[in-house]
């Protein structure tokens, strides 16, 4: 398979390549790739948690949930 690459991105293939952390150019697009394809699947699994929770009932009103984030983060309770 060959890749056409952006301009704009091979200064940083090249730059990830100069660090000496990956064998060859294509390893930084290989990498790149599977960290991608590793988020998809964390946003896909994290999606089906969500519907399963409303699907079993493990919901929170939206206002509740606003004042729960509030107090973990030490802000001030809405108006």
């Amino acid at each position: 398979m060959e890749i056409e690459l952006p301009s704009e991105l091979e200064p940083f293939v090249d730059q990830e390549f100069a660090t000496g952390r990956y064998a060859s150019r294509a390893e930084v697009l290989v990498q790149a790739l599977r960290w991608l394809r590793d988020e998809r699947q964390e946003a896909v699994a994290g999606i089906q948690q969500g519907l399963d929770d409303v699907a079993n009932g493990r919901i929170q009103p939206l206002a509740e949930a606003f004042e729960e984030i509030r107090r973990e983060h030490g802000q001030p309770e809405a108006g």
